[in-house]
């Protein structure tokens, strides 16, 4: 970047993560040099998500600095890193180009960071995910096209004023300021001002009434999709795994001494590492783990934020699951250091993931800069037939409208008689797995059935009280995206497919495959929890199908391992009084206290060997997400049913009946 204009540096390189890994390679090595021009977007690497760029194990660093030594660490190619340690910020490269959907997944920003304290000033990509997209805003690292590189290959310098073209005028200015700390830093001293949007009245949707709600004072009262304005949180929440990075970016910037606004609406939670070193890969990152615990114990004793830090080594619970039981209310704007944040979607609550830098700048100041995003309707109808669940919908979604991009970086709004006709956990489920759509968040339409499920949760809250804060969208609201109906009645059971990463065909949950069309894939593992397959209703589908398969003699076969894992201590309670607990370990499954594990790779129930093969009702089956097998996402009662059939099948009622 030269003042106001960026020029490819001399001396500097461009790397192209190309499908051939042998291209990187040589590239890395400094035999090899390629251009834009020489090259098709189909030849480049799509889906490259967040795991890739910084596996978790990474992420148990917090100094950026740090993390850049392991870049692209988890680009895994026949068992060994594609990128060594250093080779990106010792190969003296500025620029960064990928294909389609560059950023994938969580919304851990050490994913950019990892490029830009690298030596990276741009990203070049087809598309970017939402939020990998805006943590690239946040800390400074310019985004743009595969013919803007073409143009820098042939010598140009390209104004910035190109690199904010088409952002709203909020982003504009954070980019212009280097990233969203010192856009922060501008505004308090009155060198900027966000102007105001001038949007009139007009009819809105669930996204823009709830965006509109929380506008700070003098911006108006209505806004539509691309207005930039500031806007207050109402919850939010970090992790183990983010806390510390948050911590350090606000002492950094704000000095140690520094205050949270309104510290009651946020929390920690202790869930992502709690049995991390029970696993053999993760065991030797025993004192980093340790480190991110105490800076997250310290950080809730100095600020007063919500504590759910774990008590003797037992974690209260996932936090998207214990924020949806406890503190999320519809009306609520949330936003949280983690890409699953969208969970709270379900309650009738805008919700969605941030990074690091983000959450900090929300927590300091106690609003946030946003552009108004566009949005998707999904309007659902009729009922789910036997043997299928919210899963599979999602799977459909996830293959059909995603995989075109349709969700790109929208709000998913749901509605609709067959949304109301699921429990609500089976529309938590759907909620929850709008990130894996690159959606920018997830809302729902509530109904007395989803306001009796909170209050049930909460003493002294009543269904009156609730109904108060609920946001319906106005009749004529437009949807950028469209509205789209889904028979619920015509979704069968899916599975997603583990890919074909070694061969250019990423690990991605938009694989999506009916469960005939597989053929016969034996398993080794079955799990069945995380946020998204952790609750009551996930449970409930657990047993019904280990009830049924015990009730005709039947067992897990050995040479098969079933994990179940609880998503908050609530549901483990509901569990054992129903006498669920003792069904499964009667059946031979292991069961597991609540907490995050095998989702992130810090569990029991991750693969041990390539060649072992899983079935999950996690939401991610990127390539080393899960351990180093391969991995197929299904429902609850697909995966039950698997466990016990030691091959991916679909449940049918009755499936066990007469079977030796």
């Amino acid at each position: 970047m030269s003042g106001r204009s960026f020029a490819l540096s001399p001396g500097k390189r461009v790397l192209y993560l190309t499908k051939e890994p042998d291209k990187i390679r040589d590239q890395l090595a400094g035999t090899l040099s390629l251009r834009m021009s020489e090259l098709s977007a189909d030849e480049l690497l799509d889906d490259i998500n967040t795991d890739a760029m910084t596996p978790a194990w990474v992420c148990f660093d917090y100094d950026p600095a740090d993390i850049a030594t392991n870049a692209y660490a988890g680009l895994v190619i026949a068992g060994q890193r594609l990128i060594p340690p250093n080779a990106l910020k010792d190969g003296g490269f500025e620029v960064i180009v990928a294909g389609a959907q560059k950023g994938v997944g969580s919304s851990r920003e050490t994913a950019a960071q990892c490029e830009v304290f690298s030596g990276s000033k741009l990203a070049i990509a087809s598309s970017f995910a939402p939020i990998h997209a805006r943590n690239n805003i946040n800390i400074g690292q310019l985004m743009g096209d595969h013919a803007m590189l073409r143009r820098l290959e042939n010598g140009e310098s390209i104004p910035l004023s190109e690199f904010t073209r088409g952002h709203d005028a909020i982003t504009a200015l954070i980019i212009e300021s280097g990233g969203l700390l010192p856009f922060c830093a501008r505004l308090h001293k009155g060198e900027i001002v966000v102007p105001p949007t001038g949007t009139g009245k007009r009819p809105m949707t669930l996204t823009e009434k709830i965006l509109a709600a929380k506008l700070l004072p003098g911006q108006g009262e209505y806004v539509k999709p691309g207005d930039a304005v500031l806007v207050k949180v109402d919850a939010g929440y970090s992790h183990e795994f983010t806390t510390a990075q948050v911590d350090f970016f606000l002492g950094e910037e704000y000095g140690t001494g520094y205050k949270v606004q309104n510290p009651a609406k946020f929390a920690v939670f202790e869930d992502h590492l709690i049995y991390a070193t029970g696993v053999a890969s993760m065991a030797k990152f025993a004192d980093k783990i340790q480190k991110l615990r105490d800076a997250q114990r310290d950080f809730a004793a100095r600020t007063g934020v919500r504590n759910y830090n774990a008590i003797n080594g037992v974690s209260p619970g996932i936090c998207h699951q214990v924020a949806r039981e406890q503190f999320i209310d519809p009306g609520d704007f949330v936003q949280a250091t983690d890409s699953h944040t969208c969970m709270g979607g379900a309650s009738g609550a805008l919700s969605w993931g941030v990074g690091s830098t983000e959450y900090a700048a929300l927590l300091f100041w106690g609003f946030t800069p946003i552009a108004v995003p566009e949005s998707i309707r999904f309007e659902l109808e009729g009922r789910l037939r036997p043997g299928v669940a919210a899963k599979d919908v999602m799977l459909h979604i996830l293959a059909t409208y995603a995989k075109r991009e349709d969700t790109l970086n929208r709000v998913m709004e749901f509605g609709g008689e067959g949304l109301f006709a699921l429990s609500p956990d089976e529309r938590a489920t759907l909620a929850n797995m709008a990130t894996e759509c690159s959606a920018r968040g997830s809302v729902m339409e509530v109904d007395d059935t989803m306001l009796r499920w909170i209050a049930e949760r909460r003493p002294g809250v009543s269904i009156d009280e609730l109904r108060k804060k609920v946001v319906t969208p106005d009749p004529g609201a437009h949807h950028e995206g469209g509205v789209h109906v889904i028979d619920l009645a015509a979704i069968a059971p899916m599975v997603a497919t583990p890919g074909d990463p070694d061969h250019g065909v990423a690990s991605d949950p938009k694989n999506g495959a009916l469960i005939p069309e597989i053929g016969t894939v034996k398993i080794d593992i079955a799990y069945g929890g995380s946020c998204t397959a952790g609750k009551r209703d996930d449970i409930e589908m657990y047993a019904r199908v280990m009830a049924e398969a015990e009730r005709e003699g039947k067992k897990i076969p050995d040479g098969v391992h079933f994990y179940i894992q609880f998503g908050s201590q609530e549901v483990e309670a509901y569990a054992q009084a129903q006498g669920y607990t003792d069904l499964f370990k009667r059946m031979g499954v292991e069961v597991i206290k609540p907490g995050c594990g095998a989702c992130i790779g810090c569990g029991p129930g991750v693969s041990e060997r390539g060649d072992q093969v899983t079935v999950s009702a996690i939401n991610r089956n990127y390539k080393g997400r899960s351990g180093p097998g391969r991995l197929y996402l299904a429902s609850p009662l697909t995966v039950a049913a698997s466990a016990v059939s030691g091959q991916i099948v679909e449940y049918k009622d009755g499936m066990f009946a007469g079977k030796k």
